[in-house]
């Protein structure tokens, strides 16, 4: 079973910045590919962005250019580096492992961790 487990939630001010971890258990890591994903109170889960094995990066529209999609396959961990933060990004973020490949869909993503919660204040 591959374990996902997220970290480097917490609260920040609009235009400031965090960086999530996301840390997978196991010793294929490197031929996933992984994905975030964001939940606001009342919304749908979303696609933030994705890597895959090759580290190809892909972002949602509304992250291009402020968020930054990193992994380092030595320690299993996939990064989440968020500048420019506006009040708009609070929610939980979720890390989710694909054996297939990056898409914007949850449902395809096999292993997910629990959620960090990032808020932005105003």
């Amino acid at each position: 079973q591959v374990q996902v487990v997220e970290s480097g939630g917490g609260l920040v001010q609009a235009g400031g910045s965090l960086r999530l971890s996301c840390a997978v258990s196991g010793r294929t890591f490197s031929s996933y590919a992984m994905g975030w994903f964001r939940q606001a109170p009342g919304k749908e889960r979303e696609f933030v962005g994705g890597i895959s094995w090759r580290s190809n990066t892909y972002y949602a529209d509304s992250v291009k250019g402020r968020f930054t999609i990193s992994r380092d396959n030595a320690n299993n961990t996939v990064y989440l580096q968020m500048n420019s933060l506006k009040p708009e990004d609070t929610a939980v973020f979720y890390c989710a492992v694909s054996r297939t490949g990056v898409t914007g869909t949850a449902s395809t993503y096999d292993y997910w961790g629990q959620g960090t919660q990032v808020t932005v204040s105003s």
